[in-house]
């Protein structure tokens, strides 16, 4: 007789939660655990277009937290799951995720003159175990990735040196 694995695709989630209310629950968590942090929050869910898709449908992009930690301009993504059985929450933040919030965070800075400003990207991990609300898990992970690697090159540029 075989042993049963837990299935991660049917992760239970805590209490009577769906998966937008599970996440709204990590992100408010993981505000308020920056916030004790010492960084100064300034705006959270916010939304802008990036750009059109090849079909011509504009492309919006969420950042969910964006605040200073000191002089620095944080845009910090939220990714919360009831369990990391299978991979940490953070391992979701793909370079799709990064290039669509670095796009993003660009525009948040030009629109508000801010393109001078030290900026950073930093990943929050929510776990939030199902029927454990107190047991929550949260890390921050700053400088996930930087604007550097979504930077275009110029042909002029020697790869091979």
């Amino acid at each position: 007789m075989a042993t049963s694995q837990p299935d991660p695709s049917r992760e239970s989630l805590p209490t009577g939660l769906d998966r937008l209310q599970l996440g709204k629950l990590g992100e408010e968590f993981a505000a308020a655990y920056v916030q004790q942090l010492g960084y100064r929050l300034v705006a959270a869910n916010f939304t802008m277009p990036v750009g059109r898709n090849k079909l011509g449908a504009i492309i919006n992009v969420e950042i969910d937290l964006v605040a200073y930690d000191g002089p620095i301009l944080c845009f910090i993504e939220v990714k919360t799951r009831s369990s990391d059985w299978f991979a940490a929450p953070s391992a979701n933040v793909d370079l799709h995720k990064q290039r669509q919030i670095t796009r993003a965070a660009r525009t948040y800075r030009r629109i508000l003159g801010l393109t001078e400003q030290a900026c950073r990207y930093d990943v929050v991990s929510v776990v939030l175990p199902a029927g454990q609300q107190s047991n929550v898990q949260i890390e921050l992970l700053r400088s996930f990735w930087t604007e550097e690697k979504f930077r275009k090159r110029r042909w002029t540029e020697r790869y091979w040196d």
